[in-house]
């Protein structure tokens, strides 16, 4: 099953924000989106989750239109700064929510989490601090049963500790369920010995797109 975009473009006005973009995300591989602020990451992330619509181009999944198609869609999921789900909801409701939607949940590993990482399940979304919120969306993330995982800058707010559980978690979930991760951030020196192939994004164009070992040599 891959994820293939073909000749994508998105336009505000005059401005290209993404610029003939093709690329292919095989299956059980974890990609790094790279770039600086404003090169197009979080625009292409929130097209392929159905979030904002392209200006022109095709995304497949496993052959499929994902806009035409809720089974695609259901099978890929993006975690990302916006606040989607309501404020004033509890962590464990929103879990039995994720679950309601998706089919499915991984109660195991979403309640580990909750331990490692000190966060009590009847904490409402409003009442957490931003590395809270994104621990709470990681978790979320990790549990889901999707086969295509988005992560735009999924480590805001948390400190060196939080990140380096998280991407302990990361590593130990795909080892026991392999899965497409798509990573989207700055901090590549703490991600790079998670990666298999780099993407690089620069002015809405695909600059780079090989393994780790052929771009860090």
């Amino acid at each position: 099953m891959s994820l293939i975009i073909e000749n994508l473009y998105k336009t505000y006005g005059k401005k290209n924000v993404l610029n003939n973009i093709s690329v292919n995300f095989q299956a059980e591989k974890i990609y790094g989106l790279l770039g600086n602020n404003g090169a197009g990451k979080s625009t292409l992330l929130n097209i392929i989750n159905n979030r904002i619509f392209d200006t022109k181009g095709k995304i497949t999944l496993d052959g499929r239109l994902i806009a035409e198609n809720e089974k695609s869609l259901n099978n890929i999921h993006l975690m990302s700064e916006d606040d989607l789900y309501p404020s004033k909801l509890k962590i464990k409701s929103l879990f039995h929510l994720m679950e309601g939607f998706y089919g499915d949940f991984d109660w195991r590993l979403a309640n580990e989490m909750l331990s490692e990482f000190e966060l009590e399940p009847t904490k409402r979304m409003n009442k957490l601090s931003t590395g809270y919120r994104s621990i709470t969306k990681l978790i979320i993330a990790l549990c889901v049963p999707c086969e295509y995982i988005f992560l735009d800058e999924p480590v805001l707010g948390l400190d060196a500790n939080h990140r380096e559980l998280f991407y302990n978690y990361l590593i130990e979930t795909y080892q026991e369920n392999p899965r497409t991760f798509v990573i989207s951030t700055h901090l590549i020196e703490e991600i790079s010995n998670l990666l298999e192939k780099v993407i690089i994004l620069d002015k809405g164009k695909i600059i780079e797109d090989d393994s780790v070992e052929n771009i860090l040599e």
